[in-house]
């Protein structure tokens, strides 16, 4: 996608899990995480709609690989539905980890949405949970609002982001991926890979420069 691209009312920007843990000194940093909240700031700034995730684990939550005996952080195992990346204890409810990065200042967000709660399942999409089945009831939101078309920005670009943008797709909203407003943890070439899935979707990268 080339040239100036205008917002307005039917534009909601929502920012993924711009938490204490995915930054750097955290649980589970993602690399250059903390670059994101200035630049989410300064994109906040020119929209009139936002929402914000916050990742919400009960402890023992069974992503985690202190959950799992004999298993460390980073292994994949099956899970009842699908396969499940095993991380190390992060965003636990109430916790400093979990709390919204000191730096994000967009006081005009609409709404925060907590996701990851169920303890048996992880929750990647704003809209899902991992199952791909039970909603967290963004879509209906957004849809009663008049929501047509959503901007995506946070961390990290290759698990919840991805995931809320091929969920979203999925529910029928046009998504831009707002590329230098995110930061990837870039496990094994998941990088790359959600880029493909992506363009594969009809979900373009975008900067935030081109946005107004």
């Amino acid at each position: 996608m080339t040239g100036r691209i205008d917002i307005g009312e039917e534009d909601m920007l929502l920012v993924v899990d711009l938490q204490n843990d995915f930054c750097p000194g955290g649980a589970l940093a993602v690399p250059g995480g903390d670059d994101v909240a200035p630049a989410v700031n300064a994109l906040a700034a020119r929209f009139a709609h936002l929402a914000l995730t916050q990742d919400w684990h009960p402890p023992g939550h069974a992503s985690f690989a202190s959950a799992h005996p004999g298993r460390s952080a980073y292994e994949t195992i099956a899970a009842p539905y699908g396969p499940q990346v095993l991380w190390p204890d992060h965003c636990v409810q109430a916790s400093f980890g979990a709390q919204l990065c000191a730096t994000l200042d967009i006081p005009h967000a609409e709404l925060v949405l907590r996701k990851g709660y169920r303890r048996q399942i992880d929750s990647y999409s704003a809209f899902f949970e991992n199952d791909h089945i039970t909603p967290t009831g963004l879509g209906g939101y957004l849809r009663e609002r008049g929501f047509r078309r959503v901007f995506l920005a946070g961390l990290a670009f290759d698990f919840c982001v991805l995931w809320s943008a091929e969920d979203a797709r999925r529910l029928g909203f046009e998504v831009l991926v707002v590329d230098d407003a995110c930061r990837s943890l870039d496990l094994d070439g998941s990088d790359a890979a959600a880029r493909s899935r992506l363009q594969a979707i009809g979900a373009p990268c975008v900067l935030s420069e081109t946005i107004g």
